[in-house]
């Protein structure tokens, strides 16, 4: 079942802040430019580019201000664009550019023909800081069994069998993983990606990583990078969900879960055996599933088994190449195997179950599981059978994807970003690495041009989700850049991330506690929120959707007054309020599939201690 039900933005002028004794946000001067960037900051090479936007062109100089001293550090001309309907109340935008500025720096600019100016940010490495390690703190809230942030112990009882090839209510231990997001339940659907993408960005950039944390996530270094401590924490509720050969569970807990705000040691739902007890644990049959009315689609379990497989098989090669475990590393190997033969013997999708409601993860596809599953086993093994059958999978695969597509079922095309091509690539002669550039390119053009219809060059549909899809294309330019040595996207590739960190028609970060001084995500769609009031930084949330999406979910409520108000559309919405589990709840697979992306541009993890 998918999503359940400070300091302010300083942008313009001090006007845009201010709240009314009701509670509503005061009326802007009519002639006020609203500037919009990056709120963390930039590197020093990177292209930079603010949107401003007002209710009347925008037209004249800007400056780029030194935070300490006042001194304009670069002077430029607003570009202007033409008009939108993303604006709402504010159809005119111009492009800020200010790629010249590159020392090292606190800044902020100030549009001169009005005097109005932006929030501050940052420019150089070591002043973005190391968002990816506050990304692996919101992961370790949301463990399941243990939970460090909260320090308590929860869902030992996971779970209770249905479909399996035992007797129905067969107790089997399920215990572990991470809660999905706001809600308490487990997907192997978005478990096995969240592992596998943990693994690949420690597997890119170890050098991004600290080591602060132990294996339970509490304070203290263990020797173990704080990402491996985390992607070892998916590894092991993995080896659970498959725990034998022809094994494969996919899911525990269903919508039954969805009552309430409850803390996950005291968890009220009642799955039969009473309150706070045992939780549903649904096998993997390949076959439609649903205790209700509400059955999901499935043909078989590869899509699970194929991504499972790569998660265990890039763990075989870290253990081994990096850790140094050799017998752990034979364990992941051999759980690579079993999982991806299960997935050869049983080609198709497993989606997830839902329960009394009709909202599900629709994954209909598998074939770019399985190329990743088979191209991280040739690399682990050098077998050549594990080769021919990632090509035979990369054909299959292609360039399916959401990329082209305006709109499309929630998770239709999970995990929104193949990563299989990438694995792929270093093993196959030129020919067919330009096959995989190119399926790769494919997608990036179809969101390139989607993204040069609207001011911010955003190129994904506001779709369900719609952050998850961001990070997927910002991670998809970056990897074939890496393939190919090919940087012509990267302009479109910042626009991306810059559109996760501010750059987007409501000022916000859309990340939890980032910038620590900045606009971001606060009355987000969680327990841990609504019972403690306390803000756990780096959760993605889901992100702006079409209103059209926003006006047809059920049990959506706003619970206190719009703050974007004046920047929504009849085109596309965000809300910063608890009761918008549609746009402002984070979630466990979507930050843990941005780790990678915010590694890319933080600094480095200060070197151990001897």
């Amino acid at each position: 079942m998918p999503r359940a039900f400070v300091v302010v933005l300083a942008v313009a002028t001090l006007l845009f802040c201010a709240r009314r004794a009701d509670g509503q946000a005061a009326q802007p001067a009519a002639d006020t430019v609203f500037i919009r960037l990056n709120l963390v900051g930039y590197l020093s090479e990177d292209a930079k580019e603010a949107v401003a936007f007002a209710r009347v062109p925008v037209a004249g100089a800007f400056s780029v201000v030194e935070e300490t001293t006042g001194r304009v550090a670069f002077s430029g001309q607003a570009r202007q664009q033409r008009r939108s309907d993303w604006g709402g109340r504010y159809p005119h935008h111009a492009l800020l550019d200010f790629s010249g500025v590159a020392a090292p720096g606190r800044y902020h600019l100030r549009f001169e023909p009005t005097g109005n100016v932006s929030p501050s940010f940052s420019i150089g490495r070591e002043r973005l800081g190391r968002p990816q390690e506050s990304l692996l703190l919101f992961l370790r809230q949301q463990r399941c069994g243990y939970n460090p942030y909260l320090d308590r112990v929860c869902h030992r009882r996971d779970g209770r069998t249905f479909y399996g090839p035992m007797p129905d209510s067969t107790f089997i231990d399920l215990s572990g993983g991470w809660h999905d997001a706001g809600d308490q339940l487990k997907y192997l659907i978005t478990g096995s990606n969240a592992t596998a993408r943990l693994l690949l960005a420690y597997s890119l950039l170890p050098s991004r990583f600290g080591d602060g944390v132990n294996a339970l996530g509490q304070q203290g270094p263990n020797g173990l990078p704080d990402v491996l401590d985390e992607a070892r924490w998916g590894l092991d509720w993995l080896e659970k969900m498959h725990p034998a050969p022809t094994w494969l569970f996919h899911q525990v807990a269903d919508d039954r879960d969805h009552i309430g705000w409850k803390w996950p040691d005291r968890d009220s739902s009642d799955y039969g055996w009473g309150p706070n007890s045992y939780r549903a644990a649904y096998f993997a049959t390949g076959t439609p599933q649903g205790l209700r009315e509400h059955k999901s689609e499935a043909t078989g379990v590869a899509n699970l088994a194929g991504r499972t497989a790569a998660a265990f098989a890039l763990a075989a090669h870290v253990w081994r190449e990096e850790v140094g475990d050799t017998v752990q590393a034979a364990v992941y190997l051999h759980k690579a195997r079993t999982a991806y033969a299960l997935g050869r013997a049983n080609e198709g999708f497993q989606q997830g179950n839902s329960y009394g409601a009709p909202y599900r993860y629709n994954e209909s596809t598998w074939a770019d599981d399985m190329e990743w599953g088979a191209a991280e086993l040739y690399r682990v093994t050098g077998e050549r059978q594990y080769l021919a059958e990632a090509k035979h999978y990369a054909r299959q695969a292609a360039t399916t994807s959401w990329m082209p597509l305006d709109s499309a079922d929630h998770y239709r095309y999970y995990p929104f970003v193949n990563v299989g091509h990438f694995a792929l690539y270093p093993h196959v002669d030129a020919a067919f690495q330009d096959t995989l550039a190119g399926y790769y390119r494919a997608g990036i053009e179809a969101t390139l041009r989607r993204g040069q219809g609207n001011p911010y060059t955003i190129g994904v549909p506001f779709i369900w989700c719609s952050n998850n899809l961001v990070v997927a294309l910002a991670t998809q330019i970056a990897l074939y850049e890496r393939m190919t040595g090919d940087t012509r996207y990267h302009a479109f590739l910042l626009a991306q991330r810059d559109w996760l960190l501010g750059r987007n028609p409501w000022g916000s970060s859309m990340f939890t506690g980032i910038p620590e001084a900045g606009e971001y995500p606060l009355d987000v769609h969680t327990s841990v929120w609504a019972l403690t009031r306390e803000m756990v930084p780096g959760g993605l949330v889901d992100g702006p959707v079409y209103a059209t999406i926003y006006n047809s979910l059920k049990g959506l409520r706003l619970n206190e007054a719009d703050e974007f108000a004046a920047f929504q559309t009849d085109f596309v919405v965000y809300h910063d309020d608890i009761g918008d589990y549609s746009t402002n709840e984070p979630t466990m697979d979507g930050t843990a599939g941005a780790v990678l992306l915010m590694a890319l541009f933080g600094a480095d993890a200060p070197a151990p201690s001897r």
